[in-house]
């Protein structure tokens, strides 16, 4: 009795059964953390190499946008990618550059580029239930701003005001193959009233666009709201430094060439006068640039720099209908593709009235960040290189814009100069 009440205790005793056990399923349990960890590696790694292939891409398109041309664009690509680890040739990586991508959606567009990095890894725990090699791989696509209409012609740099971009009466605006950028948070950013009608490539605004006036409007790649602003491409150029005056409340009646220098007191051209100027920079400081009808002003390679040597008193500008105007940009040196430069610090709604109409042609970037433009002017061409960025920007006529800027020395804008598209 007593051996088998033995036996029957020991059949009851669970004491140890936890490490026997723990002692059977360890192996499995520390698979199943290896290959978690494992997995997590590999996550980790290809977010990375993702970042990689859409940076390369980016960067490849851009190139493509600045050079014309696709002889650098693996260097480029590759160059972006090894920073993050993935050099084409070492430990396993592969850096692949397609122009036209050869997959997606893409294919056929014109300056796309599809960078595609792939990397071998080695199996550890994973290795228990699956043999076979394992890869990761990551592929971007991205298309320059040539391709996409990032490349702007007019914007808008206020961030607030409501018809920061207006038209008005029955003024049609056409912007030949570029968008418009508008800045501006207001419900009513971008306002196309009565019978007026905006045509561009694209209209990306930061606020909204009221119905009435969306309906004005014609694009081909679309209207976007509620975007990023866009970046001030010239917030970093200085227009230089000046000092004294050369000349003081200058007018002009007749032909005449004048020269480089400080015009204080503005610049008045009356009717009949037919005025040249010579290549450089001309500082207005204060007064106004006056150009009646019937003037003529001309210039290649000139920038007009409207300023204030006190803080008050900016220079501002009033070019009137039947004027004409043809002036180009210098293509290097401190003010490079800028025509018109308004200085940083005027006040805020600053009037500059470029209303010349038809017979008035700026070659350039009329760059005034803190002027409230109004403008009716331009050539009816799709060939030609005008951009214009003020605070606000108000068109009483009809105009037109084009960028074809190839030699003007130029800076692109948009929401950048190569858009992620896969």
């Amino acid at each position: 009795m007593a051996q088998c009440n033995l036996w029957i205790r020991f059949g009851r005793d669970q004491s140890g059964n936890y490490a026997v056990l723990t002692a059977l399923t360890a192996p499995v349990l520390l698979g199943i953390a290896g290959l978690g960890t494992e997995v997590g590696v590999w996550s980790v790694k290809h977010q990375t190499m993702q970042s990689a292939a859409d940076s390369g891409a980016v960067s490849a398109a851009v190139a493509y946008y600045i050079q014309g041309n696709n002889s650098n664009l693996s260097v480029q690509a590759n160059a972006v990618a090894s920073p993050y680890g993935f050099v084409n040739g070492s430990n396993g990586v592969t850096v692949t550059v397609n122009q036209p991508p050869k997959s997606g959606t893409h294919t056929t567009t014109a300056g796309a580029v599809e960078v595609i990095i792939t990397q071998p890894q080695t199996r550890l725990f994973s290795a228990m239930w699956d043999s076979q090699s394992m890869t990761l791989s990551a592929r971007a696509v991205a298309i320059p701003a040539s391709s996409w209409g990032g490349t702007g012609c007019v914007a808008a740099l206020s961030g607030s005001a409501s018809g920061a971009i207006g038209t008005q009466g029955n003024a049609q605006i056409a912007l030949n193959n570029c968008s418009m950028f508008d800045n501006s948070s207001n419900a009513s950013a971008l306002t196309a009233g009565g019978t007026s009608g905006i045509s561009a490539y694209s209209v990306n605004v930061v606020g909204q666009v009221p119905s009435a006036s969306a309906a004005n409007i014609s694009v081909t790649n679309g209207i976007q709201t509620g975007g990023p602003p866009m970046i001030d491409p010239y917030g970093n150029t200085s227009p230089g430094s000046f000092s004294g005056c050369d000349q003081h409340n200058y007018s002009a009646k007749t032909t005449v060439t004048i020269s480089p220098g400080v015009y204080c007191g503005g610049i008045n051209l009356n009717a009949g006068a037919n005025v040249t100027l010579s290549p450089g920079i001309y500082y207005l400081d204060q007064g106004n640039l006056q150009v009646n009808g019937g003037a003529t002003m001309t210039g290649t390679g000139v920038t007009l720099v409207f300023t204030s040597s006190t803080g008050h008193n900016y220079a501002n500008a009033t070019i009137g209908g039947g004027a004409t105007i043809n002036l180009t940009a210098p293509t290097t040196g401190d003010t490079a593709g800028i025509v018109i430069f308004g200085d940083r610090n005027m006040p805020a709604g600053t009037t500059f009235k470029f209303e010349g109409g038809a017979s008035q042609i700026f070659g350039g970037a009329l760059y005034l960040p803190k002027a409230a433009v109004s403008f009716s002017g331009g050539a009816g061409t799709s060939t030609g290189c005008t951009q214009l960025i003020a605070n606000t920007v108000s068109f009483t006529g009809t105009s037109n814009f084009a960028i074809d800027c190839s030699g003007y020395g130029t800076k692109p804008f948009g929401f950048g100069l190569a858009l992620l598209v896969e």
